[in-house]
Formats: structure tokens, C-alpha cells, sequence
């Protein structure tokens, strides 16, 4: 087995860490992160420069450039061999609804996803890294259920999955759910500062409060105390709709 684990908070992130211990012992592991938090990215790639990769001091890889582009990079040239199993995280921060579409968590997953490659990403619900050793522990117990069948021959059909643990020092305790993502009311408006110069500036908002967080969704199940496991795909057309469009475009 070789594991690929990446991350959207930068390589000095504790997470980051916290997720490579989650996977020692259980295949082969390379770590590329961004250089720099990275968190809102989500699938960007780096196409008006050139990316750098460099060596920290603990040994890990990291990129002058997004989740994306660090699992990018790895996939098609900085690593040796193919890994089998990409994991991403542990995020400072839930990814839950439409969070995803924004998130460097999960496109550093997700651009593994794209290669054909089973991922997991990883999010503390809280932020500022409470109990993050409950989570990595959470994280292995997942792993350990994941990488057997993977190592067997069992990941001919990749799958992607976002993974949010609630910030609880009982978390490995906690039951599991498969969910589905919710939905946030809209961002609420931007905050307008002045620069030293006189220039207006704005800070992109906060995120808006759940708007559909009923029972079978992640913001339910996190809420409920439990571990939220949603399966992602990426593929956004809306079936339901094609017929109607077709007749009414395509049918004069």
C-alpha cells in the first residue's frame, strides 16, 4: 500500500501531522501540502507559474500552490509509483454542504478522485484543533476498515469521501453516518475596511447558517454527535433536467 496524504492548512499544520500518524503502519506514505494555508481554494490549479516543491525539515514535500496543484504535482511526476489511496486533512474546520464546493480539503481528495484513485478527506467540525487526537484516532479506525480492501485488489472503483468528526474527546466512541450534504443560507454580506491608503478593501463574509440540516445530512449528524460520512461523486449535471431542456432547446 501507498498513501498520499495532502492537506489545504499548509505542511506545518498540526492536522496534517495528526493525519500521518493516522496512517503509519499501514502502507507506504508520502507527504505533499501547500507551503501556505490554502483553505478556500478549492480545485485550482496553478497555470500562470511554474510550482516549486521543497523538503521541510521533518521530511514532508510541500508546494508554493493549492491542494490541488500539491496532489497534481505528486500524481504526475514527484512521486515513483502510483499511490493507492489519497487521504486529505485533517482540516481545521468542518467542510459539511455546500462548504465542499469551496474547500481545499476535499479537492485535494477529489483530485485524486479524478485520477482514478479511492480519497478521503478529513475535517474537525471546530475550529482551533480541539481534540485532535481523537479525530486522528477516528481517521485510523476508518483507514483500518478502508485499506485491507484496497490492498487486496479491491479499489478497481475509486470513491470519494468526506469525512467530518465532531471536536469531542470522545469522537473514536461516536457512531458513524453515511449522509448526504446539507445546505447554508447565503453568505452573509461582505465586511468593508479602508487600507492604510485610503482604498477600499472587503473580507469575503461569514458563512451562512444551515438551511436544510434534517436528519440524514452531515450538519445533522455532526449535530446529533456522531461522525458525518458522505460519499461525493463529481459529476454536476442535473439529469432530472435534460429531457426538459432538450425539448425545449433542441426541439424545433
Amino acid at each position: 500500500m501507498r498513501i498520499l496524504v495532502a492537506n489545504d492548512d499548509g505542511y506545518l499544520a498540526p492536522g496534517l501531522a495528526a493525519l500521518a500518524a493516522a496512517c503509519e503502519g499501514l502502507g507506504e506514505i508520502d507527504i505533499v501540502a501547500p507551503e501556505q494555508n490554502a483553505s478556500g481554494t478549492s480545485n485550482s490549479l496553478t497555470l500562470n507559474r511554474p510550482l516549486s516543491v521543497y523538503v521541510a525539515a521533518n521530511g514532508y514535500r510541500y508546494v508554493n500552490g493549492t491542494p490541488s496543484d500539491c496532489v497534481h504535482v505528486a500524481l504526475t511526476g514527484l512521486l515513483d509509483a502510483r499511490p493507492d489511496l489519497v487521504v486529505s486533512g485533517i482540516n481545521n474546520g468542518a467542510n459539511m454542504g455546500d462548504d465542499t464546493l469551496y474547500s481545499g480539503t476535499v479537492a485535494a481528495a477529489m483530485e485524486g478522485y479524478l485520477f482514478g484513485i479511492p480519497a478521503v478527506a478529513f475535517s474537525l467540525v471546530e475550529k482551533g484543533w480541539s481534540h485532535l487526537q481523537s479525530a486522528q484516532r477516528v481517521a485510523r479506525a476508518l483507514l483500518e476498515q478502508l485499506v485491507p480492501t484496497l490492498a487486496a485488489g479491491g479499489g478497481a472503483m475509486p470513491f470519494l469521501l468526506n469525512v467530518n468528526i465532531p471536536s469531542r474527546s470522545d469522537a473514536e466512541r461516536l457512531p458513524w453516518r453515511i449522509t448526504r450534504l446539507g445546505r447554508r443560507h447565503a453568505s452573509e454580506a461582505v465586511i468593508r475596511q479602508t487600507s492604510p491608503r485610503g482604498d477600499p478593501i472587503y473580507w469575503i463574509g461569514p458563512a451562512g447558517d444551515a438551511r436544510e440540516a434534517g436528519e440524514g445530512t452531515d450538519f445533522h449528524a455532526t449535530a446529533s454527535g456522531a461522525v458525518s460520512i458522505t460519499p461525493l461523486q463529481v459529476d454536476l449535471t442535473d439529469h432530472a433536467t435534460v429531457p426538459a431542456w432538450h425539448a425545449r432547446l433542441c426541439g424545433h
